[in-house]
């Protein structure tokens, strides 16, 4: 991108902070997803999720975390970047996006759960962000554990059967801002899994009930992996992170099945979020270094696909 050695150098000087929290992978997490997305894009799918994304209601507090040096290519890639921010972002527009169910983070069969009407629908679907495949380690009986729906991969179904279709642009522009969004959430291993036990029978909500240190510290294994890519809302940031990262294996980047990459995630789970030094139960646990660094392998392996397949998806489901 031209200019961007530039806005790279600058970000060392200027950090570009937002006041929403972050949610899910974090913002830059998020954005790193979608800057490897953009860049496999064709300049004709380029130019139509810039169009779709004009119509997001919150575009024009996007714009404030773009450099005013930036140029408009770049310009265009950061607000594509940030859309894939947005599910998140409208947890903190309080007075605007509530919850339609009692706890907000399961669904409970309303209509409005599995609604998509665009952005008149003011509810902040909580439960469409991941996929709670169960999982025990220590014996309990989950065979009668069912994964509740409506969920991210029914979502991203629905997403995608829109963007291919002839429905209209307002739509289609909502449907993409979600869609960019939960192609990255479930390619981050605890957005597909939760963990149920003897002392946890109600599962730990996919590692958010597992401690990583003593109260008053917060700190759980959940919020551990979202924020392994980096914790900045800059999208510059997002960008030097995601350009180092390797390319994603082709063949995998072409599987475009989503039951497949909820598959990998529960597996990765299995072998990488799960293991020593965390235990059974809530904890808490002290990661360590190997631990730390098996982790990070992970989840950059699983940010460059997550792109990887997105790109795929628009490139040839877009219409």
């Amino acid at each position: 991108m031209k200019k961007l050695h530039r806005l790279i150098a600058c970000s060392l000087l200027v950090i570009l902070v937002s006041s929403a929290p972050s949610y899910g992978w974090w913002s830059l997490g998020h954005m790193a997803v979608a800057y490897v997305a953009y860049q496999q894009l064709t300049p004709e799918k380029k130019d139509r999720v810039d169009a779709l994304l004009m119509l997001n209601p919150d575009r024009k507090n996007w714009l404030k975390l773009i450099p005013t040096s930036a140029s408009e290519e770049d310009r265009r890639a950061m607000i594509f970047m940030i859309a894939a921010t947005w599910p998140d972002r409208i947890k903190n527009l309080k007075t605007v996006y509530t919850n339609d169910t009692k706890d907000g983070d399961v669904p409970d069969g309303k209509p409005s759960n599995s609604q998509n009407k665009g952005y008149s629908d003011h509810f902040l679907h909580k439960y469409w962000h991941f996929v709670d495949t169960p999982f025990a380690q220590d014996g309990t009986n989950i065979s009668h554990k069912k994964i509740p729906k409506p969920n991210a991969e029914t979502e991203i179904a629905v997403f995608r059967s829109v963007l291919a279709s002839n429905k209209s642009d307002a739509l289609k522009s909502y449907d993409l801002s979600w869609l960019l969004h939960l192609v990255g959430d479930v390619h981050q291993p605890l957005h597909c899994i939760t963990r149920f036990g003897k002392t946890q029978p109600n599962g730990d909500a996919g590692g958010n009930f597992v401690k990583l240190c003593s109260p008053p510290c917060k700190d759980e294994l959940h919020g551990f992996w979202d924020g392994l890519p980096g914790d900045s809302d800059s999208p510059l940031a997002a960008i030097i992170y995601a350009k180092k990262l390797a390319a994603a294996d082709a063949t995998l980047a072409d599987d475009l099945t989503v039951a497949d990459w909820l598959t990998e995630s529960v597996n990765d789970a299995k072998q990488f979020v799960y293991v020593d030094p965390i235990g059974l139960g809530a904890g808490p646990f002290t990661l360590n270094d190997t631990y730390r660094a098996n982790a990070t392998v992970v989840v950059n392996r699983r940010v460059a696909l997550g792109g990887a397949r997105l790109a795929r998806i628009i490139n040839q489901e877009l219409k």
